[in-house]
């Protein structure tokens, strides 16, 4: 009895590194502490009531961007492990199989459990206030879309101590990542985690469009939607028609390992390079995904802190549809050396330097944006400015790399992922940290402090250089990707050094950021004018943080930039239209559906990756069971009376004025 007990335990946790019983011990600690806090304080109750079982689109954008920072520091230090290993040559600070998993993971928690939730923060805490709305079209759907995500990150980051991570490469190509070459839970880790989180990420995809489609405050016609709520819907396009083929792929890649299907092995007819395929007719167009809300947030920026309006906003608008169309065309770039021949390669190489053209639109029009405008160098400002060369270095070697000739190259070498990191990073991240910077009062009502934000911003764009300049040179040298080792005559050495010192002054960057948030929340300065920016667009007419209902009256949008334009008029001594009378506001009810049917899926997950059934089937069941409940569930809202409405106002217009 005592050897199966110790034969399982050593199948089933993760047993004889250092690192990982370190983390064991650390994730152990780190749970008792919640567990004791949260019981000493008395705070359960506070936790199911105001978070765990909440509708409200603020409270879900923030526990995104919760998830989305500690992604960010667990994906962080599996860049650092790895930068660790290649600072010398043959270094022996991880075993291959490590190596291995490390880059698998830290490929997949960046891209989906840390780029993606954060952009999903940004679009629930922004979307509904610049659009005056008083929330999502679906709330309900919006509360089960984010704890879909969050259960499917923890069944992929839990492989990290149990069962053993994925270590095919965070697209998993099969045969690699088949049965045959992956035979532990790994995979199945991998393949259960994205599939739930997509899920809930195929869900906000629709529930932003409707949102935005039908939600819009009167007068707010499509060509008077801010930027950013443009790029969001852009984005969102996209999400509904890529995630779906995420969805298949992942469930095919599940079904050869779990029946032992054909799909994609070479026996019974399947085809591997099918996969490869479907994966990136996802995967490609994922990184527009991403990458569109940021320029969105650029544009938001560049106006503000110019004080100016953007420059050629309809080009905008065409050049984010565009790019949402064109993403779909440029797959096969990513491997032009798969043999299809040059008329195919010859198609998606003008397709994808094609779509260089409504990008680099965009650069122009930021660019005159802020041409004569009076710049403020705020943090968020900076950002931008940052963005701007980095993201055209990213787009040229973008261009380098659609060249298929020259693409054999470079393929597979640390070209693209010098490439690659410099447009997510300097693209997507270096946007989302704008961001959160520029909507952190209208989050919290406080500021975050502009001199410890200035010492984050330098430590992340020099080391951001140093990191990866070096790379596209070794990838020139013919360094190529996912080598855990390498000999001390490739002449590789000095440059892979310079580059993970880079990756430590990003690390650092990281922790001032942490820093930062720390003393901010200690200092708590109040913004008391509920618009600390001067901004231009209608988050910034109602106080911060945004009261419980948004806008106690919905506002009448005359304009691109309706709150800037109503301030200059008020400048000008023309008085506004008085306000109509308020009226009871209709709101969404609290439910704890989402959390417990997503918890419910995590067992689903988590059986089938066992291939424990008598686990994942009667989860299964109880997922079901939750959607009949929520389906004769009648007391599903509520209204706020005036009275509350009028309260709520006065102590909020009160500390704004």
């Amino acid at each position: 009895m005592l050897d199966s007990i110790k034969d399982f335990a050593s199948e089933f946790f993760v047993t004889g590194d250092p690192l990982i019983l370190g983390a064991q011990v650390s994730i152990a600690i780190a749970m008792v502490a919640i567990l004791f806090v949260l019981s000493y304080f008395k705070k359960w109750g506070w936790l199911w009531r105001e978070w765990l079982t909440t509708v409200d689109h603020k409270k879900i954008g923030i526990m995104y961007i919760i998830c989305s920072i500690l992604m960010l520091f667990r994906g962080g230090v599996d860049a650092l492990l790895m930068r660790l290993q290649l600072a010398m040559p043959e270094m022996q600070f991880l075993e291959a199989e490590h190596y291995n998993q490390i880059f698998t993971t830290h490929g997949v928690i960046m891209i989906l459990f840390m780029a993606m939730p954060l952009m999903f923060g940004l679009f629930n805490i922004v979307v509904p206030l610049q659009i005056g709305a008083r929330d999502v079209a679906y709330p309900f759907l919006n509360a089960l879309s984010f704890w879909l995500f969050f259960w499917g990150a923890m069944l992929f980051n839990v492989s990290f101590v149990i069962g053993g991570s994925p270590d095919a490469g965070w697209l998993a190509y099969p045969p690699l990542s088949g049965l045959t070459h992956s035979p532990g839970v790994g995979q199945n880790f991998y393949i259960w985690g994205i599939q739930i989180s997509g899920i809930g990420s195929l869900a906000t995809g629709i529930n932003f469009i409707v949102t935005i489609l039908k939600m819009r405050a009167p007068g707010m016609t499509l060509m008077k939607m801010p930027m950013f709520t443009w790029s969001v819907f852009s984005s969102c396009i996209i999400i509904i028609f890529a995630f779906p083929i995420l969805t298949v792929t992942l469930a095919l890649l599940f079904l050869d390992r779990f029946l032992g299907t054909h799909f994609f092995t070479l026996d019974a007819g399947g085809n591997p390079m099918m996969y490869i395929n479907l994966i990136w007719m996802w995967g490609h167009p994922e990184v527009y995904i991403v990458v569109l809300p940021a320029f969105g947030i650029f544009s938001e920026i560049a106006a503000t802190f110019s004080k100016k309006k953007l420059f050629g906003y309809k080009s905008m608008v065409f050049a984010m549809i565009s790019i949402s169309v064109f993403s779909f065309f440029t797959w096969a770039h990513h491997f032009f050396t798969m043999g299809s021949g040059a008329d195919v390669n010859a198609f998606f190489a003008v397709t994808t330097m094609a779509i260089a053209i409504p990008t680099g639109v965009k650069v122009f029009n930021w660019l005159f944006t802020m041409f004569r405008g009076r710049i403020t160098f705020t943090t968020p400002m900076m950002w931008m400015i940052a963005f701007i060369p980095c993201f055209v270095i990213g787009g040229m070697t973008g261009v380098l790399l659609s060249v298929a000739p020259a693409d054999f190259q470079f393929h597979n070498s640390y070209f693209l992922i010098a490439h690659f990191h410099q447009v997510l990073i300097g693209g997507v991240a270096f946007g989302y940290f704008a961001g959160l910077y520029y909507w952190w009062p209208k989050m919290f009502g406080f500021k975050l402090n502009e001199h410890l934000g200035k010492w984050a911003f330098w430590f992340w764009n020099i080391g951001f250089y140093v990191c990866f300049m070096p790379q596209y040179v070794l990838g020139l040298d013919g360094m190529t990707r996912r080598m855990y080792t390498y000999d001390f005559d490739m002449g590789w050495g000095p440059l892979n050094l310079v580059s993970t010192i880079g990756g430590f002054m990003m690390g650092i960057g990281f922790i001032f950021q942490v820093w930062q948030i720390a003393y901010s929340i200690k200092k708590n300065q109040k913004d008391v004018t509920g618009d600390p920016w001067n901004g231009r667009t209608l988050e910034w007419s109602i106080p911060s943080p945004a009261p419980l209902y948004n806008f106690a009256t919905l506002p009448q949008v005359e304009a691109v930039d309706d709150w800037w334009e109503k301030k200059q008029k008020r400048e000008q001594g023309i008085a506004p239209p008085p306000a109509p009378p308020l009226e009871p506001i209709h709101m969404p009810k609290n439910s704890g559906i989402p959390f417990i049917k997503s918890l419910l899926w995590f067992f689903v997950g988590f059986g089938f990756v066992w291939g424990w059934l008598w686990m994942a089937i009667p989860a299964l069941i109880g997922v079901g069971i939750c959607m009949l409940v929520r389906q004769f569930s009648y007391d599903t809202d509520y209204y706020i009376p005036v009275s509350e409405v009028q309260k709520a106002e006065a102590q909020a217009r009160g500390a704004a004025l």
